[in-house]
């Protein structure tokens, strides 16, 4: 669980929102929670896997004129 507190008795609570939003991003707790959302089979997440390998593949090979 992450947790953040007040640097100062004057700190905003938005810069204290802003710090807790920050830490989660680099935590990477948002990105598993969206994967986690729905189940999906095992060989399914495989089938992803091998997708997202032909779809790099495929951006690095690609003429620069489409970027």
């Amino acid at each position: 669980m992450i947790q953040v507190t007040r640097r100062s008795e004057r700190e905003q609570g938005y810069s204290l929102l802003r710090r807790f939003n920050r830490r989660v991003q680099q935590a990477g707790i948002l990105v598993i929670a969206r994967n986690n959302k729905y189940f999906s089979k095992p060989i399914s997440k495989r089938e992803r896997r091998i997708q997202a390998v032909k779809r790099n593949r495929r951006q690095i090979y690609r003429p620069s004129y489409y970027k």
